[in-house]
């Protein structure tokens, strides 16, 4: 299955000087004695995902399957404009199987007010077209003889003339919005007593992220109109969801751009962006942490006594550092430096699907005057200014649309794995080398 390139536009609103370099004192067209010529260079080395979460789901008996009047729930964060797709098998069929149309079920109106309630309309019955439909019903024999057709939606009649009632009268989908960006999606066999009574099988569900306004991935378990793949013909003719469930959960991590790059030069302080344990000391990092925005972090640090000299290094063309994407490399920036014996240097960018999470130099930064990778020296922080919601699918997020929630903890770094997700390395999210 493709996936689609992100249009990042949402950066547009935080736009900043393509490069701002602020120069203290010690700024001139002579450089001091024991001058050495360094380049900072930092990358998005994130292989980044397109789904932000997936799950399976089942029945309590053995097997585990949904019999008609009994339910099923799941839980999940999602921002506006960020859907829930699912997929099971109608149990008494020879591959057919329920899902919402692509790209799932729309979980905000256009108020951006959550959806709750009976989505049942949402729900549509598909022929995975890898088998002739016999009759539905609890004599069809499996797996039944094979076909080679594409996935198509089954609109009252199957290819073969079977007849079924609308999805929506089988099985009623029913969503709660828990708070904080979290919903209940609730499954209900309702098919009892029906001319298509069935059981579901075990199921997946997926949440693709969003960027720029479009879903990275707008067909996370089936296309219609084109072949089956990825498991899920185990699922439709066999009720077997390990294999989909497999190629979601591969297809699920972490997405997320880099904001434009802070560099610091200093000598003689301690670093200069922050200290861990101490509150955002309201200088411009939560604009930074928050937004993406470092230029006002930048006009406040080339203040400070000790401090040298500060860029902001945005991509040359998105601004943002994008993620690697598919065969697409991730964002580069590159800064020639001019340091001595005794400089310190650190950086600090945005986690930016987060509503205040920052990666930036632990401690008190690294000698500016070494060479190599130093990509170890670089943790990821929580700002403490706002409150934290899944990392891609929270409503509050700035980059997503939305308006951070205040909150005032000091700065701490983030655990992992997280109250919301686990992270790859942070080394294999953000590189930075001198040369």
């Amino acid at each position: 299955m493709t996936m689609n390139t992100p249009r990042l536009g949402w950066m547009a609103a935080v736009l900043f000087p393509l490069t701002f370099i602020a120069c203290n004192k010690n700024d001139d067209n002579n450089p001091a004695e024991g001058t050495e010529k360094r380049t900072i260079t930092v990358e998005n080395v994130l292989n980044s995902r397109t789904l932000v979460e997936s799950g399976s789901y089942q029945g309590e008996g053995t097997p585990p399957l949904i019999l008609p009047g009994q339910s099923v729930s799941f839980h999940f964060s999602a921002s506006v404009g960020q859907t829930v797709t699912f997929a099971s098998m109608y149990g008494w069929s020879n591959d057919l199987f329920f899902a919402p149309a692509n790209p799932g079920i729309a979980l905000y109106n256009e108020k951006k007010e959550p959806i709750e309630g009976d989505v049942s309309a949402q729900v549509k019955l598909w022929d995975n077209g890898t088998r002739i439909n016999q009759k539905p019903g609890v004599g069809v024999s499996h797996p039944g003889v094979a076909d080679a057709k594409s996935v198509t939606e089954v609109n009252g009649t199957d290819a073969q003339g079977n007849t079924y009632l609308p999805a929506s009268s089988l099985v009623k989908a029913t969503l709660k919005y828990d708070g904080a960006s979290y919903f209940t999606l609730t499954l209900t066999n309702t098919s009892g007593g029906t001319a298509n009574e069935t059981p579901l099988s075990p199921g997946v569900w997926a949440i693709s992220y969003i960027a720029g306004g479009d879903l990275l991935n707008k067909t996370p378990l089936y296309k219609s109109g084109e072949p089956t793949a990825n498991g899920l013909t185990a699922l439709a003719e066999a009720g077997d969801n390990s294999q989909l469930y497999n190629y979601v959960k591969e297809n699920t991590g972490i997405f997320t751009p880099l904001s434009p790059v802070l560099v610091v030069v200093y000598n003689g302080v301690d670093n200069p962006i922050y200290k861990t344990g101490e509150n955002d000391r309201a200088q411009g990092l939560k604009n930074l942490a928050q937004q993406g925005d470092a230029s006002i972090l930048a006009a406040a640090l080339e203040k400070l006594n000790g401090v040298k000299k500060v860029y902001v290094l945005p991509a040359p063309s998105s601004k943002v550092l994008l993620p690697v994407i598919g065969n697409q490399p991730g964002g580069m920036v590159s800064q020639d430096l001019d340091v001595v014996k005794g400089d310190r240097l650190a950086i600090a960018t945005m986690y930016g699907f987060s509503n205040d999470w920052f990666f930036a130099s632990a401690d008190n930064g690294v000698d500016a005057t070494q060479a190599g990778d130093i990509s170890t020296s670089i943790k990821l922080f929580d700002d403490g200014t706002a409150i934290d919601q899944f990392p891609g699918a929270g409503n509050a997020q700035f980059n997503l649309g939305g308006v951070t929630s205040v909150e005032s903890k000091p700065i701490s770094e983030i655990p992992n794995p997280n109250a919301f997700t686990t992270l790859p390395a942070i080394s294999n999210i953000v590189k930075v080398t001198i040369k």
